[in-house]
């Protein structure tokens, strides 16, 4: 943990002293993010923070707004036929990518094409190659995918980024059509965007030149450089810290519709063996977890969904697994390990919430002779090793949140590449393709409160809480709002 902290401070310092002197600037937006980001092309990105940034980069066909509704973006409107499996989108003419190139439905087909692997390419997202039957482009500004059966979320899919045809450095210079231009990535520092003067969307033009996304994750290093005036916005705070400073700056504190677990490998001895699982769920004191890692800020969860999805939420899983230590003791011996074992729990090290929920869970898991080793990494490594790899026991981690029920809950899906908990539940699959290929949306709504119910009951990993983002920013900071996901919508912010 060292190590993280000393990067993050030295980010703060270099901020001081770099800026020494300089008043607080409207041309500049300065916040920070906790993880550093993994890849700026959309493909290749697995992190939510990073997703949340290049957001305003790129554009999809559709977007949708802070309560998740799905608007029109680079098309000016789209038709469902009858059947639902022929989606036709009218695209907006005039648009530009950040190189001046012109938008058309050629993007479309070369970003479809790579998405759902068709004409010989790889395919870059699962969820599109098991949707799209075939793509087509009647002229420049129309663009059409039929699919291959009736699907209920698929319009939620189509928020994914277009990329340019043929363009592929976004690695390294991302282009989109976005809101924002990609200036430069400084590893270990910042990311750097800048207004793009061409913005499509008239009405709502960017209004700050400039935007610095600043890698700092240690919580000193944020305060400091909130008070010295270097930070605009600070996010990823403690109640406690965010309170002491309220009269400074604007607090601000909302659920994410994001899901904290303990997760596990069901593929790794012993929780391979269900009873285990549902011993360490009864053995976590969640309130607790909320209290000492959120500060009181959080919504205590029992599947992997938030009450943000509303009607999709199952509201009725809290007495599936009480907290209690002696029934977990007996149903650990019944499993046959009433001496407990060892559990390494991997954690990334720049998710202090993480960190310090994996110590508190440590120290209930000791009361029934679960010996818990913290492992720290970092964020990569996490990525490569845990959520690529499965090269672990256990994890503390947050699912960014999802607009469409189907892409939070596939990640249980037993033959989906991300699985990491290596859940495999023969009728949650089952239920969750039912749920896919339901147009009718009552019925949708009661296949996806099964697949949480089967969730909550057979623990592939335990369910923690939706915990707040609190955010201190700027007296005169304005338009800061919260998405259903995670999202900074740099082109609504401004300086009063």
């Amino acid at each position: 943990m060292k190590k993280y902290a000393f990067l993050s401070i030295i980010v703060a310092f270099s901020l001081i002293f770099f800026s020494c002197g300089q008043k607080l600037s409207k041309d500049v937006l300065r916040m920070n993010v906790a993880s550093e980001p993994d890849s700026f092309f959309p493909w290749e990105s697995a992190a939510t923070d990073t997703a949340a940034i290049y957001y305003n980069i790129f554009d999809g066909l559709l977007s949708f707004d802070s309560r998740g509704k799905i608007h029109p973006a680079l098309c000016e409107s789209y038709e469902i036929s009858d059947d639902k499996v022929t989606y036709t989108f009218h695209l907006r003419k005039g648009v530009k990518f950040h190189n001046g190139a012109d938008f058309t439905s050629a993007d479309c087909v070369y970003t479809y094409e790579n998405l759902a692997g068709l004409n010989g390419n790889t395919v870059k997202s699962d969820m599109m190659a098991s949707s799209i039957e075939s793509i087509s482009a009647p002229n420049e500004y129309t663009f059409v995918i039929k699919t291959k059966n009736p699907l209920g979320g698929f319009l939620a899919l189509n928020i994914c980024p277009i990329l340019p045809v043929g363009y592929t450095n976004h690695a390294e210079h991302p282009i989109g059509t976005g809101a924002y231009k990609f200036v430069e990535y400084q590893l270990h520092q910042k990311v750097v965007l800048e207004k793009n003067e061409n913005y499509w969307n008239a009405g709502n033009e960017p209004k700050i030149p400039r935007v610095e996304i600043y890698v700092m994750s240690d919580e000193n290093a944020i305060l400091s450089a909130l008070q010295a005036k270097q930070l605009d916005i600070g996010q990823m705070l403690s109640a406690e810290n965010a309170k002491s400073l309220e009269k400074k700056f604007q607090l601000f504190s909302a659920p994410q519709n994001m899901v904290q677990v303990l997760g596990l490998n069901n593929s790794a001895k012993p929780l391979d063996n269900p009873l285990v699982r549902q011993a360490i769920t009864m053995a976590v004191n969640k309130d607790e977890v909320i209290e000492g890692a959120m500060g009181g800020f959080g919504t205590k969860l029992y599947s992997n969904f938030s009450p943000i999805l509303g009607e999709y939420y199952n509201d009725r899983l809290s007495e599936v697994y009480k907290n209690d230590i002696s029934t977990a003791k007996t149903i650990l011996a019944s499993a046959g390990y009433a001496n407990g074992f060892d559990l390494e729990i991997t954690v990334p090290g720049n998710y202090r919430i993480h960190v310090d929920t994996a110590q508190i869970i440590a120290k209930q898991l000791e009361q029934i002779n679960i010996r818990c080793h913290i492992k720290t990494v970092e964020w990569t490594t996490w990525l490569d090793q845990v959520y690529t790899k499965f090269d672990y026991q256990a994890t503390v981690i947050a699912f960014g949140g999802k607009l469409e029920p189907s892409e939070v809950l596939r990640r249980y899906y037993s033959s989906y590449k991300r699985n990491f908990t290596r859940y495999n539940n023969p009728v949650f699959d089952e239920t969750f393709t039912k749920a896919e290929l339901e147009t009718d949306a009552a019925k949708r709504i009661k296949y996806y409160k099964y697949c949480q119910e089967l969730l909550a009951k057979s623990a592939p990993a335990v369910f923690i809480a939706d915990p707040n983002n609190t955010v201190l920013l700027r007296k005169d900071v304005r338009g800061y709002e919260t998405y259903p996901v995670l999202f900074y919508n740099f082109a609504k912010m401004y300086f009063e």
